[in-house]
């Protein structure tokens, strides 16, 4: 098992952000590489968790091929076999990219985040609990944290380099984009959270919320972007420990979050760069949480790779 702090290949990168390379191929393509860091609260820790960019690329890979006729996706493979047939180059960096990689179709990002909810919870819940709002827009009163939603609000957002995401409302997004290009996204978000929504719950998974990016390619169309309902845009719960009232219990990063509050709480860590050393059996514990994610989504073990 290769873990992956960062990616160095020869193609021309494009970025590099908190957890992922982005590289030119061509005009039209893009090679995505997941690595294994890992954020919390803002901040990269120095230690990697094994396996985590396999979860995060062969999850929005399943999702992609299983949502895919919604609508228009920017995804080509993930299949390191058939990526290094499309960029030969690559044949020499296989064993760091393999179970890690996507080749994806190039698009002009646009340049707010679809958030959909189904449950309160997360920020929308601390505006809530202060102002009764979410994004300055009111909701119904006497609702419990990790309540759910009579429908599934929609609640875009701004995407922050750096920093948390600003919540907006859906009047900014239609100044910005127009009534037309905001009415495709939501009923996209909409379309494709209700389908992996349908799919989790059948599989003993609540997907409280989750966050869609999209695109523009050459021609104009629309397409869904980025990485989806993964353990790192999305809350999972386990469906058969839901109560709601309070926070829940999470496939994701939960155990690394834990530490770290338990941290802060008693005056061991400011929340800021750089983060503390992480012990062996958090890394463990939230490996561990990606990789069942991904066992009870796809109803099979993360393969290994090759």
């Amino acid at each position: 098992m290769t873990v992956m702090t960062a990616s160095r290949l020869s193609l021309p990168l494009v970025r590099r952000g908190k957890v992922r390379e982005v590289y030119r191929v061509d005009d039209a393509r893009l090679l995505l590489v997941a690595s294994d860091r890992v954020s919390a609260f803002d901040v990269v820790m120095a230690e990697p968790i094994p396996r985590k960019g396999e979860v995060l690329t062969q999850l929005s890979a399943f999702w992609f091929g299983l949502l895919g006729h919604l609508g228009p996706t920017h995804f080509l493979t993930a299949d390191i076999d058939e990526i290094i047939a499309e960029v030969p180059a690559l044949a020499t960096d296989r064993a760091q990219l393999a179970g890690r990689t996507t080749l994806v179709r190039r698009t002009e990002p646009i340049a707010f985040e679809c958030v959909i909810r189904g449950y309160l919870s997360g920020s929308a819940w601390k505006e809530y609990r202060e102002t009764g709002t979410l994004a300055g827009e009111p909701l119904p009163a006497g609702l419990r944290e990790s309540d759910p939603f009579p429908t599934p609000v929609f609640s875009p957002a701004t995407k922050a380099e750096s920093g948390h995401d600003i919540n907006v409302t859906v009047a900014q997004v239609v100044a910005a984009l127009g009534r037309d290009r905001t009415a495709d996204l939501e009923r996209r978000t909409r379309a494709t959270y209700q389908a992996g929504r349908d799919h989790a719950a059948g599989r003993g998974i609540i997907i409280a919320d989750t966050k869609f990016e999209f695109g523009i390619d050459s021609a104009g169309a629309l397409r869904l972007i980025d990485e989806i309902l993964t353990p790192d845009s999305s809350r999972f719960w386990p469906a058969d420990r839901y109560a709601p009232g309070g926070p829940q219990p999470s496939f994701d990063k939960q155990p690394l979050r834990d530490y770290l509050q338990a941290l802060k709480d008693r005056g061991a860590w400011n929340m800021e760069a750089p983060g503390p050393t992480l012990p062996p059996d958090v890394i463990a514990a939230t490996s561990a949480r990606y990789q069942e994610a991904f066992r009870l989504l796809v109803g099979r073990p993360l393969p290994e790779t090759q």
